[in-house]
């Protein structure tokens, strides 16, 4: 009896120590991985896994490309289009005004429901923009927004933490997460 457990113990340890190693060769031989990415490092570049290193320069294009069009539907007042941007369901998750997480039937309700009223944009700056992405598929973008947004006659201006979480899907960037929270000056 001790014999078999010695030896679950030995043969367990081994696919620990080997089944738990690190998988940046696999990740840079996927097909996802950065078409732009150096074979070679510098003793002063981040030393992160590929993951976090590599960039996408194509995608990272396509990422603020959608972001443009998202900017332009909220200017065009395209209520619909600005709607077509998300990737509701059950993953979706959105965090805003400090309240509990709230879901996409939420998120598009209040989407909705402020970007309709909203009678001119008189700016919608994305200052200190960053897209970070992982994979080539998933998208970090994080900004401090400076909006000032006209309804009716009251100038609302919401300068705000943003991050918005990107997935690539059927060829189109969709935004899946929404964290909001005041910017402190």
């Amino acid at each position: 009896m001790k014999t078999k457990l010695l030896l679950t113990v030995i043969l367990s340890s081994f696919l620990f120590l080997f089944g738990c190693s690190n998988n940046d060769e696999n990740a840079q031989n996927s097909e996802l991985t950065s078409q732009g990415a150096s074979s070679s490092k510098s003793s002063t570049e981040f030393r992160g896994s590929s993951v976090t290193s590599q960039t996408f320069p194509q995608a990272q294009q396509e990422v603020l490309e959608t972001w443009e069009a998202i900017v332009k539907s909220v200017i065009d007042g395209d209520i619909d289009m600005l709607i077509s941007f998300h990737a509701y369901g059950p993953k979706f998750t959105d965090f805003k005004n400090g309240e509990l997480r709230g879901g996409g039937e939420a998120n598009e309700a209040h989407e909705r429901a402020v970007f309709g009223a909203v009678t001119e944009v008189v700016k919608l700056d994305a200052l200190d923009m960053q897209i970070a992405v992982y994979y080539g598929n998933v998208a970090n973008v994080t900004f401090h927004s400076d909006f000032h947004l006209m309804f009716g006659e009251e100038l609302v201006i919401v300068n705000e933490q943003e991050s918005l979480l990107f997935v690539k899907t059927q060829g189109k960037w969709k935004i899946v997460a929404e964290h909001h929270s005041p910017l402190n000056r």
